[in-house]
């Protein structure tokens, strides 16, 4: 049986032409026979894609060519099938809907922790400055229920666009603490961690690639059960395996 290999990737970079990005993307995904979801938006992309190997690695040289996207950081799992049934190519207004226009990632990362740092102060329950460290996890609650960090926040969102209201309710609660905030792979927690700076909430940071990074490259400290993820697979454990929900 072939092997097939997941990629998950984003980047938050201003595009246009988007309808043209479009068609491109989706005659070289079709050329290579991938399967899965590539959102384009004028804040970015993101995407989620499934194939071969080389296929894969094909698309991959090619869309860095473009210099919006040289950079781009990619998340590779495997699995025994192909866990999507169809390829879409969207265009939408944002890479993940906050309904805060003003925060725009392009314009500047927030401050970001690595998987071996947090690991580490996740372990010590302090930072390198000695504060308090906290998890937010920054997911829909029927995410968190499959699995999330030992002892992580959770405001119990139903949708991502309650966030925004969630830190103005708890801004108080995280005063004089390091705030590690965290979802599946980097997009949701990224800018949750922009509006908390906006909003004065100090000391946050993201969890750089999300939990499935974390996973990579940690094998999963201090996290319970595993990571609700959004195609056929539902569900990965630490190893990024398929697991059921």
């Amino acid at each position: 049986m072939t092997q097939i290999f997941n990629i998950a990737a984003y980047k938050f970079v201003g595009l246009a032409d988007l309808e043209q990005r479009k068609a491109e993307v989706m005659s070289k995904a079709q050329a290579l026979v991938l399967k899965g979801t590539v959102l384009l938006t004028p804040e970015g992309i993101n995407l989620f894609l499934a194939g071969t190997r080389p296929a894969i690695d094909s698309f991959l040289i090619w869309l860095r060519t473009d210099p919006a996207f040289a950079d781009l950081e990619v998340k590779y799992s495997s699995s025994e099938g192909v866990p999507f049934k169809k390829l879409l190519v969207k265009i939408k207004k944002e890479i993940i809907r906050m309904n805060h226009p003003t925060i725009r990632p392009e314009a500047g990362r927030a401050p970001a922790v690595d998987a071996h740092t947090a690991a580490r102060w996740i372990s010590e329950g302090k930072d390198d400055a000695g504060r308090p460290v906290v998890l937010l996890d920054t997911r829909n609650d029927f995410e968190v229920q499959a699995g999330t960090f030992t002892g992580a926040i959770n405001w119990h969102l139903s949708k991502f666009t309650e966030f925004p209201q969630a830190v103005l309710e708890h801004k108080d609660e995280l005063a004089g603490k390091t705030v590690i905030s965290f979802c599946t792979g980097g997009i949701r927690c990224e800018k949750a961690a922009i509006f908390m700076g906006d909003v004065g909430v100090e000391n946050v940071y993201q969890l750089d690639g999300g939990i499935l990074k974390y996973f990579e490259e940690t094998g999963g400290v201090g996290y319970e059960g595993n990571c609700f993820v959004f195609d056929e697979r539902r569900s990965l454990d630490a190893t990024l395996s398929p697991q059921p929900v």
